[in-house]
């Protein structure tokens, strides 16, 4: 995370293409086995924006007598994508402050207590394992897959990588995987319950287009998931009709 820079999300971020792409080669990984590929979704995509636009214009503010915050920056290709805010000069986060950052916002959401303990139930892994929980409970995108997007060592690596970006960005688009709680239904989730009510699984739905459009690009919105959710429903309902039919 720390190396990651500016340029691993330039294209899709400035384009406005949802899910975002990011290639992260072997050199920069934990291991260095081998490159792949994984994706930020439009909630990620949002705070990012937020984060990179506030550096654009800078923070800069009196504190009892000092200037503090981060001036201006022009974020270049090489910019770090999460910069040290405490140097003038524009330098990566370290592993350590993303350690503290992840463990100081574990205690205010009340996840964690204040006790002092040599290993908390908590870590800054444990994202990267939601990460894998949710992506699987949520939808049904194989779980090579998912191990292919956090960088681990598969046996069908190759065949993965070969499937090409876009044949990944529908499937991850297609989970909805989100941290935000959602408080009303929106016309996805309604469209969802009319889809399970004649006997379908909106995910295998949604994930089935992804596999037979490879090469479709997703941009922001769920025109294309309530496009597909409709015409699957429309299908479903003639189909009951004609059963009915056929039994009068």
């Amino acid at each position: 995370l720390v190396k990651l820079q500016y340029r691993h999300v330039k294209h899709d971020l400035e384009s406005g293409t949802i899910p975002v792409h990011m290639h992260i080669e072997a050199e920069i990984t934990k291991g260095k086995y081998h490159d792949y590929d994984t994706f930020i979704g439009a909630e990620g995509v949002e705070y990012l924006k937020t984060y990179l636009n506030l550096r654009r214009i800078g923070n800069k503010r009196l504190e009892s007598g000092k200037i503090r915050g981060m001036p201006p920056e022009k974020i270049t290709d090489s910019a770090p994508l999460i910069r040290n805010e405490h140097r003038a000069t524009v330098e990566a986060i370290t592993p350590g402050t993303i350690h503290y950052a992840i463990h100081r916002l574990y205690r205010k959401a009340g996840l964690i207590d204040d006790a002092v303990k040599v290993r908390y139930d908590l870590r800054l892994h444990s994202i990267r394992k939601y990460f894998r929980t949710q992506l699987g409970a949520i939808s049904t995108i194989p779980t090579d897959y998912i191990e292919y997007m956090m960088g681990h060592k598969i046996n069908t690596y190759h065949d993965i990588k070969m499937k090409g970006i876009e044949h990944l960005r529908n499937l991850y688009a297609s989970s909805g995987l989100s941290i935000r709680p959602k408080t009303t239904l929106s016309k996805m989730d309604q469209l969802k319950t009319l889809v399970r009510s004649l006997r379908l699984n909106p995910d295998e739905v949604l994930s089935k287009d992804a596999l037979v459009t490879p090469h479709r690009t997703i941009v922001e919105g769920d025109q294309r998931k309530i496009e597909v959710l409709n015409q699957a429903l429309k299908k479903a309902i003639i189909l009951e009709l004609k059963q009915q039919s056929s039994i009068l």
